[in-house]
Protein backbone atom coordinates (compact mmCIF):
# COMPACT_ATOMS: atom_id res chain seq x y z
CA UNK A 1 0.00 0.00 0.00
CA UNK A 2 1.51 3.46 -1.02
CA UNK A 3 0.40 6.32 1.04
CA UNK A 4 1.48 9.94 0.58
CA UNK A 5 1.32 11.94 3.73
CA UNK A 6 1.23 16.56 2.60
CA UNK A 7 2.07 18.83 5.89
CA UNK A 8 2.25 22.52 6.54
CA UNK A 9 5.56 24.17 7.28
CA UNK A 10 4.91 24.15 11.45
CA UNK A 11 5.96 21.35 13.87
CA UNK A 12 2.45 21.31 14.90
CA UNK A 13 1.27 20.12 11.31
CA UNK A 14 4.74 18.04 10.65
CA UNK A 15 4.92 15.77 13.94
CA UNK A 16 1.62 14.16 13.53
CA UNK A 17 2.28 13.24 10.20
CA UNK A 18 5.96 11.86 11.44
CA UNK A 19 4.41 9.52 13.99
CA UNK A 20 1.67 8.30 11.58
CA UNK A 21 4.35 7.60 9.25
CA UNK A 22 6.19 5.76 11.47
CA UNK A 23 3.42 3.35 12.27
CA UNK A 24 2.42 3.19 8.36
CA UNK A 25 5.85 1.93 7.90
CA UNK A 26 5.57 -0.82 10.47
CA UNK A 27 2.60 -2.11 8.85
CA UNK A 28 5.15 -2.39 5.83
CA UNK A 29 2.86 0.56 3.75
CA UNK A 30 5.31 2.57 1.46
CA UNK A 31 4.97 6.13 2.45
CA UNK A 32 6.01 9.19 0.96
CA UNK A 33 6.26 12.60 2.78
CA UNK A 34 5.70 15.97 1.23
CA UNK A 35 6.48 19.08 2.74
CA UNK A 36 6.46 22.64 1.69
CA UNK A 37 9.76 23.88 0.35
CA UNK A 38 10.70 26.04 3.40
CA UNK A 39 11.40 22.87 5.84
CA UNK A 40 14.05 21.95 3.46
CA UNK A 41 16.98 21.35 6.03
CA UNK A 42 14.58 21.94 8.64
CA UNK A 43 15.38 20.36 12.38
CA UNK A 44 11.63 19.94 12.96
CA UNK A 45 11.24 17.72 9.74
CA UNK A 46 14.58 15.48 9.60
CA UNK A 47 13.57 12.01 9.79
CA UNK A 48 11.16 11.07 6.66
CA UNK A 49 13.20 8.60 4.33
CA UNK A 50 11.27 9.16 1.36
CA UNK A 51 10.49 13.06 1.14
CA UNK A 52 9.86 15.83 -1.25
CA UNK A 53 9.86 19.34 -1.17
CA UNK A 54 7.22 21.62 -3.21
CA UNK A 55 6.56 24.76 -2.98
CA UNK A 56 3.85 26.39 -0.98
CA UNK A 57 2.83 30.22 0.05
CA UNK A 58 0.46 32.47 1.53
CA UNK A 59 -2.44 33.91 0.44
CA UNK A 60 -4.22 36.66 2.17
CA UNK A 61 -7.71 38.32 2.65
CA UNK A 62 -6.77 41.35 0.68
CA UNK A 63 -6.06 41.43 -2.53
CA UNK A 64 -1.96 43.30 -3.32
CA UNK A 65 1.34 42.06 -4.54
CA UNK A 66 1.64 39.69 -1.95
CA UNK A 67 -1.09 38.08 -2.68
CA UNK A 68 -0.12 37.92 -6.33
CA UNK A 69 3.25 36.35 -5.76
CA UNK A 70 1.85 34.10 -3.51
CA UNK A 71 -0.93 32.89 -5.92
CA UNK A 72 1.85 32.26 -8.62
CA UNK A 73 3.75 30.50 -5.80
CA UNK A 74 0.55 28.56 -5.24
CA UNK A 75 -0.26 27.03 -8.82
CA UNK A 76 3.69 26.07 -8.98
CA UNK A 77 2.87 23.95 -5.81
CA UNK A 78 0.05 22.75 -7.24
CA UNK A 79 1.82 21.79 -10.37
CA UNK A 80 4.73 20.15 -8.56
CA UNK A 81 1.66 17.88 -6.26
CA UNK A 82 0.52 16.72 -9.18
CA UNK A 83 4.07 15.39 -10.15
CA UNK A 84 4.66 13.86 -7.15
CA UNK A 85 1.23 12.11 -7.33
CA UNK A 86 1.60 10.99 -10.85
CA UNK A 87 5.02 9.60 -9.86
CA UNK A 88 4.81 7.93 -6.64
CA UNK A 89 0.26 6.54 -7.48
CA UNK A 90 -0.75 6.69 -4.10
CA UNK A 91 -3.85 4.59 -2.95
CA UNK A 92 -4.25 6.82 -0.12
CA UNK A 93 -3.52 10.75 0.63
CA UNK A 94 -3.64 12.09 4.29
CA UNK A 95 -3.57 15.81 4.55
CA UNK A 96 -2.65 17.58 8.04
CA UNK A 97 -4.32 21.08 7.19
CA UNK A 98 -2.56 24.21 6.20
CA UNK A 99 -2.65 26.04 2.23
CA UNK A 100 -0.38 23.62 1.41
CA UNK A 101 -2.12 21.06 1.37
CA UNK A 102 -4.96 22.13 -0.46
CA UNK A 103 -3.66 21.58 -3.99
CA UNK A 104 -2.58 18.08 -3.13
CA UNK A 105 -5.73 17.21 -1.53
CA UNK A 106 -7.98 18.31 -4.86
CA UNK A 107 -5.34 16.26 -7.06
CA UNK A 108 -5.94 13.67 -4.97
CA UNK A 109 -10.21 13.81 -5.03
CA UNK A 110 -9.90 14.79 -8.44
CA UNK A 111 -8.28 11.10 -9.63
CA UNK A 112 -10.38 9.22 -7.13
CA UNK A 113 -7.67 8.30 -4.61
CA UNK A 114 -9.05 7.73 -0.93
CA UNK A 115 -8.28 11.12 1.09
CA UNK A 116 -8.08 11.33 4.99
CA UNK A 117 -7.24 14.50 6.79
CA UNK A 118 -6.39 15.17 10.08
CA UNK A 119 -7.24 18.05 12.16
CA UNK A 120 -4.99 18.70 15.43
CA UNK A 121 -6.73 21.89 16.72
CA UNK A 122 -10.18 21.73 18.98
CA UNK A 123 -11.08 24.59 16.05
CA UNK A 124 -10.36 23.33 12.94
CA UNK A 125 -8.34 25.77 10.48
CA UNK A 126 -10.38 27.52 6.83
CA UNK A 127 -7.95 24.26 4.96
CA UNK A 128 -9.61 21.64 6.57
CA UNK A 129 -12.93 23.15 6.95
CA UNK A 130 -13.07 23.14 2.91
CA UNK A 131 -11.10 19.85 2.63
CA UNK A 132 -13.87 17.66 4.48
CA UNK A 133 -15.91 18.59 2.09
CA UNK A 134 -14.23 16.02 -0.45
CA UNK A 135 -12.63 13.69 1.98
CA UNK A 136 -13.26 10.16 2.32
CA UNK A 137 -12.45 10.42 6.52
CA UNK A 138 -12.15 13.45 9.22
CA UNK A 139 -9.62 12.38 12.12
CA UNK A 140 -10.25 14.87 14.84
CA UNK A 141 -7.90 14.92 18.28
CA UNK A 142 -10.77 16.35 20.39
CA UNK A 143 -14.35 14.95 20.77
CA UNK A 144 -15.35 19.10 20.43
CA UNK A 145 -14.06 19.48 17.09
CA UNK A 146 -16.58 17.23 14.81
CA UNK A 147 -19.18 20.09 15.45
CA UNK A 148 -16.99 22.62 13.68
CA UNK A 149 -17.53 20.54 10.50
CA UNK A 150 -20.48 20.55 7.77
CA UNK A 151 -19.96 16.71 7.08
CA UNK A 152 -22.21 13.63 7.87
CA UNK A 153 -21.49 11.81 11.08
CA UNK A 154 -20.16 8.93 9.80
CA UNK A 155 -17.13 11.28 8.14
CA UNK A 156 -15.85 11.81 11.25
CA UNK A 157 -13.38 9.78 13.69
CA UNK A 158 -12.17 10.65 16.86
CA UNK A 159 -8.12 9.61 16.79
CA UNK A 160 -6.64 11.72 19.00
CA UNK A 161 -3.08 13.79 17.82
CA UNK A 162 -0.89 11.08 16.79
CA UNK A 163 2.62 11.46 19.03
CA UNK A 164 6.20 9.52 18.23
CA UNK A 165 6.06 6.13 19.46
CA UNK A 166 9.80 6.67 21.33
CA UNK A 167 7.54 9.46 22.89
CA UNK A 168 7.08 7.56 26.32
CA UNK A 169 7.63 8.82 30.25
CA UNK A 170 10.90 7.58 31.75
CA UNK A 171 12.61 6.56 35.24
CA UNK A 172 12.20 10.26 36.99
CA UNK A 173 15.81 9.63 38.04
CA UNK A 174 17.34 8.33 34.42
CA UNK A 175 15.74 11.83 32.98
CA UNK A 176 17.45 13.99 35.71
CA UNK A 177 20.75 12.34 35.07
CA UNK A 178 20.24 12.97 31.39
CA UNK A 179 20.19 16.82 32.52
CA UNK A 180 22.61 16.58 35.28
CA UNK A 181 20.42 17.20 37.99
CA UNK A 182 19.52 16.99 41.22
CA UNK A 183 17.10 15.03 43.34
CA UNK A 184 14.73 16.87 45.80
CA UNK A 185 14.04 20.21 43.71
CA UNK A 186 11.17 21.50 41.53
CA UNK A 187 11.57 20.71 38.25
CA UNK A 188 10.56 23.34 35.43
CA UNK A 189 10.07 22.93 31.49
CA UNK A 190 9.54 26.03 29.28
CA UNK A 191 8.98 25.93 25.42
CA UNK A 192 7.81 28.06 23.05
CA UNK A 193 6.87 25.78 20.62
CA UNK A 194 8.45 24.41 17.56
CA UNK A 195 9.75 27.96 16.75
CA UNK A 196 10.44 29.54 20.09
CA UNK A 197 8.60 32.36 21.01
CA UNK A 198 10.40 35.60 22.32
CA UNK A 199 8.21 36.86 24.64
CA UNK A 200 7.56 33.87 26.51
CA UNK A 201 11.30 33.32 26.73
CA UNK A 202 11.67 36.87 28.13
CA UNK A 203 9.23 36.98 30.97
CA UNK A 204 9.88 33.31 32.25
CA UNK A 205 13.56 34.18 32.63
CA UNK A 206 12.85 36.97 34.26
CA UNK A 207 10.32 36.08 36.18
CA UNK A 208 12.78 32.33 37.35
CA UNK A 209 15.77 34.55 37.62
CA UNK A 210 14.37 37.07 40.03
CA UNK A 211 13.12 34.19 42.21
CA UNK A 212 14.18 33.95 46.04
CA UNK A 213 14.77 30.41 46.41
CA UNK A 214 16.77 29.96 42.86
CA UNK A 215 18.38 27.24 44.70
CA UNK A 216 15.44 25.12 44.68
CA UNK A 217 14.83 25.21 40.89
CA UNK A 218 16.22 23.29 38.37
CA UNK A 219 15.14 24.13 34.65
CA UNK A 220 15.36 23.12 31.07
CA UNK A 221 14.60 26.09 28.55
CA UNK A 222 13.66 25.16 24.60
CA UNK A 223 13.99 28.48 23.14
CA UNK A 224 14.72 28.41 19.95
CA UNK A 225 17.56 29.59 18.13
CA UNK A 226 17.11 33.43 18.26
CA UNK A 227 17.10 34.00 22.31
CA UNK A 228 19.54 31.03 23.14
CA UNK A 229 22.60 32.71 24.05
CA UNK A 230 20.60 35.06 25.63
CA UNK A 231 18.79 33.01 27.98
CA UNK A 232 21.90 31.10 28.82
CA UNK A 233 23.42 34.14 30.42
CA UNK A 234 20.71 35.05 31.80
CA UNK A 235 20.15 31.63 33.66
CA UNK A 236 23.72 31.19 34.53
CA UNK A 237 23.95 35.24 35.98
CA UNK A 238 21.00 34.54 38.21
CA UNK A 239 22.86 31.06 39.50
CA UNK A 240 19.48 28.91 38.54
CA UNK A 241 20.73 25.04 37.81
CA UNK A 242 19.55 25.10 34.13
CA UNK A 243 20.07 23.52 30.37
CA UNK A 244 18.87 25.94 27.52
CA UNK A 245 18.69 24.46 24.13
CA UNK A 246 17.43 25.65 20.61
CA UNK A 247 15.63 22.79 19.66
CA UNK A 248 15.58 19.46 21.64
CA UNK A 249 14.29 16.02 20.10
CA UNK A 250 14.72 14.14 23.27
CA UNK A 251 11.55 15.17 24.76
CA UNK A 252 10.27 12.75 26.65
CA UNK A 253 13.36 12.96 29.11
CA UNK A 254 12.26 16.95 29.40
CA UNK A 255 9.04 15.74 29.98
CA UNK A 256 9.75 13.13 32.63
CA UNK A 257 11.74 14.88 34.37
CA UNK A 258 9.06 18.33 34.68
CA UNK A 259 6.93 19.31 37.71
CA UNK A 260 6.11 21.86 35.81
CA UNK A 261 5.51 22.88 32.56
CA UNK A 262 5.04 26.21 31.08
CA UNK A 263 4.34 26.56 27.17
CA UNK A 264 2.21 27.76 24.50
CA UNK A 265 -0.79 25.38 23.32
CA UNK A 266 -0.12 24.32 20.31
CA UNK A 267 -2.14 21.09 19.27
CA UNK A 268 1.01 18.50 19.67
CA UNK A 269 2.22 20.00 23.04
CA UNK A 270 -1.19 19.54 24.37
CA UNK A 271 -1.41 16.00 23.28
CA UNK A 272 2.46 15.62 24.96
CA UNK A 273 1.39 16.95 28.20
CA UNK A 274 -1.50 14.24 28.33
CA UNK A 275 1.02 11.61 27.43
CA UNK A 276 3.11 12.31 30.01
CA UNK A 277 0.55 13.92 32.70
CA UNK A 278 2.07 16.89 33.40
CA UNK A 279 0.78 20.26 34.99
CA UNK A 280 1.22 23.56 33.21
CA UNK A 281 0.78 26.81 33.06
CA UNK A 282 -0.67 27.29 29.12
CA UNK A 283 -0.02 30.94 27.36
CA UNK A 284 -2.02 30.65 24.00
CA UNK A 285 -0.45 32.35 20.87
CA UNK A 286 -3.18 35.10 20.69
CA UNK A 287 -3.00 34.78 16.96
CA UNK A 288 -4.08 31.93 13.64
CA UNK A 289 -8.05 32.33 14.58
CA UNK A 290 -7.25 31.81 18.37
CA UNK A 291 -6.63 28.03 17.89
CA UNK A 292 -4.60 27.68 21.25
CA UNK A 293 -6.86 29.38 23.23
CA UNK A 294 -9.81 26.90 22.31
CA UNK A 295 -6.79 23.75 22.63
CA UNK A 296 -6.05 25.38 25.90
CA UNK A 297 -9.61 25.57 27.32
CA UNK A 298 -9.88 21.70 26.58
CA UNK A 299 -7.37 21.27 29.66
CA UNK A 300 -8.13 23.78 31.73
CA UNK A 301 -11.57 23.18 31.67
CA UNK A 302 -10.29 18.73 32.93
CA UNK A 303 -8.41 20.47 35.83
CA UNK A 304 -5.14 19.86 34.42
CA UNK A 305 -3.82 23.06 33.08
CA UNK A 306 -4.02 26.69 34.15
CA UNK A 307 -4.27 29.64 31.47
CA UNK A 308 -2.16 32.55 31.37
CA UNK A 309 -3.65 34.89 28.69
CA UNK A 310 -0.88 36.35 26.04
CA UNK A 311 -2.41 40.09 26.90
CA UNK A 312 -1.71 38.98 31.14
CA UNK A 313 1.85 37.71 29.94
CA UNK A 314 4.35 39.40 32.96
CA UNK A 315 7.05 38.97 34.99
CA UNK A 316 4.61 39.66 38.41
CA UNK A 317 1.78 36.91 36.88
CA UNK A 318 4.47 34.37 35.95
CA UNK A 319 6.46 34.42 39.28
CA UNK A 320 3.10 34.13 41.59
CA UNK A 321 1.65 31.55 39.25
CA UNK A 322 5.30 29.15 39.71
CA UNK A 323 5.12 30.20 43.36
CA UNK A 324 1.58 29.04 44.33
CA UNK A 325 1.72 25.97 42.53
CA UNK A 326 5.37 25.22 44.21
CA UNK A 327 3.58 25.70 47.63
CA UNK A 328 0.62 23.65 46.74
CA UNK A 329 2.01 19.80 45.81
CA UNK A 330 -1.69 18.99 46.05
CA UNK A 331 -2.94 20.66 43.27
CA UNK A 332 0.19 20.09 41.37
CA UNK A 333 -1.08 16.14 42.23
CA UNK A 334 -4.87 17.02 40.95
CA UNK A 335 -3.25 18.67 38.21
CA UNK A 336 -1.88 15.08 37.06
CA UNK A 337 -4.44 13.00 38.27
CA UNK A 338 -6.75 14.99 35.77
CA UNK A 339 -4.62 13.92 33.09
CA UNK A 340 -4.76 10.35 33.53
CA UNK A 341 -8.44 10.70 33.61
CA UNK A 342 -8.80 12.06 30.02
CA UNK A 343 -6.56 9.81 28.39
CA UNK A 344 -7.02 8.29 24.98
CA UNK A 345 -5.81 4.97 23.19
CA UNK A 346 -2.53 5.51 20.85
CA UNK A 347 -4.08 8.58 18.38
CA UNK A 348 -0.86 7.09 15.75
CA UNK A 349 -2.43 3.58 15.85
CA UNK A 350 -5.94 4.73 15.68
CA UNK A 351 -5.15 6.97 12.83
CA UNK A 352 -3.13 4.18 11.07
CA UNK A 353 -5.72 2.04 11.04
CA UNK A 354 -8.44 4.34 9.48
CA UNK A 355 -6.03 4.63 6.89
CA UNK A 356 -5.21 0.94 5.82
CA UNK A 357 -8.93 0.21 6.13
CA UNK A 358 -9.46 2.62 3.21
CA UNK A 359 -7.74 0.92 0.79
Amino acid sequence: MRVLLVTGSSGGHIFPAMALMERLKAACADVLMVLPKKNSGSKIASGPEKVKYIHGSKLGLKSGSKNIIGAYFFLLGAWEGLRAIIAFRPDVVVGFGSLDTVALLFWAWLFRIKTVIHEQNVSPGRANRLLAKFADKVAVSFAQTGDYFNVSPGKIVLTGNPLRKGLVRTDRKQALDFFGFKEGKFNILVMGGSQGSHKLNTVCSAALSGYQKRDDLQLVHIAGDMDFAMLKQAYAQAGIAHKVFSFFPDMQYAYSMADLVICRAGATTIAELGRFAVPALLIPYPYAYAHQLENAKVLEESGAALIVRDEELCVDKIGCSIRKLMAEPQKLEAMRQAHSRAQLKDAACLLAEEVLNLN
